[in-house]
């Protein structure tokens, strides 16, 4: 229970945090040039000032930046994100459409990521200073400084153009009219490249960080008297060591999930994916203000989402806290 009220505390403390962080990224975006009307009257081929300032008082862009903010917050209080100026929808529409991609993107990526990480990690550290742990390492450290957009395009060249085996971009067959299992099955292919894109790097921290934490733990006292009782190593590592060895990998899961999202961004417009990532860039292209603030809103959301999972998992698996020591 102590860990539970624990974890609802922080939550409550990430609210103001949230209000602070949107209303920053109001203040910025007003410095950049042109708004919303500016974009919508370049889609159409140009326009009269007359209808520019009477587009601009439809969307309320002609009142001050303090009457803007003030009036997205005391929205935003009501639960109500706006309205798209370029979609021609509300924001939460939009971004409804959109999210069940990245979510998928996101889950498998670190889902792989952090199975794939914990599992070199411990190799690398039984076989710590032998050819596997050297080999490991090693890729990690080429994962790790790689950049993502650049795997994504060697997967494209490699398994899509050349080999012809995965699909080069989109979320599923347009067109195709499948549904139930086979439409899982088309949309799990799409997702082969732009998954494997997002966690190879993400898995190169992980293995790391458990390859560090494996050594460290394998050198404690309770391990070392597992030893001396005659159990196994694979005993003494499922049974004793990997519980301990997990805690720095579960607090980085809940560090990296805005790292995660950001690196959606990128990967999500190499590959066509219709996410959040990609409404991101198109809504900064177009100076999208409500839309572009409702992404911000609900990726903060998710990761504040984690992070509270991430509390309850960190005191399962360390009694010392649910206990409040």
């Amino acid at each position: 229970m102590t860990i539970l009220l624990l974890a609802l505390r922080r939550l409550a403390a990430s609210l103001p945090t949230l209000l602070i962080i949107l209303a920053g990224l109001f203040l910025l975006l007003q410095l950049a040039p042109g708004d919303t009307v500016d974009a919508l009257m370049a889609q159409m081929g140009g326009g009269d000032p007359a209808t520019a300032a009477q587009m601009r008082r439809y969307y309320g862009l002609d009142l001050s930046v303090a009457a803007q903010l003030g009036g997205y917050l005391w929205r935003l209080v009501r639960l109500d994100l706006g309205s798209s100026a370029i979609y021609g929808k509300p924001v939460a529409t939009v971004i409804a459409e959109r999210l069940p991609v990245t979510l998928l993107l996101m889950g498998a990526s670190l889902g792989l990521a952090f199975a794939g990480g914990t599992l070199l990690g411990i190799v690398a550290a039984r076989r710590v200073g032998r050819w596997p742990d050297t080999l490991i390492s090693t890729l990690g450290l080429v994962f790790y400084a790689t950049p993502s957009f650049w795997f994504g395009l060697m997967g494209i060249v490699l398994f899509a153009i050349h080999l012809g085996w995965l699909p080069a971009g989109g979320f599923e067959e347009v067109g195709s009219g499948v549904s139930g299992l086979a439409r899982a099955l088309d949309i799990a292919r799409h997702l082969v490249l732009p998954t494997l894109t997002l966690a190879l790097v993400f898995l190169a921290t992980y293995l790391r960080i458990m390859r560090a934490s494996m050594l460290e733990v394998m050198g404690l006292d309770f391990v070392r008297t597992a030893r001396a009782k005659g159990l196994g190593e694979t005993g003494i590592i499922v049974r004793h060591a990997l519980r301990n060895a997990l805690l720095p990998m579960v607090t980085l899961v809940g560090l990296q999930a805005g790292t995660m999202l950001g690196g959606s961004v990128v990967v999500e417009s190499v590959f066509a994916l219709p996410g959040l990532g990609r409404l991101a860039y198109e809504s900064v292209v177009q100076r999208d203000l409500n839309t572009l603030l409702g992404i911000v809103f609900v990726s903060a959301l998710l990761v504040i989402a984690v992070n509270f999972a991430v509390d309850l998992v960190y005191g399962r698996l360390d009694p010392r806290i649910a206990a409040g020591r």
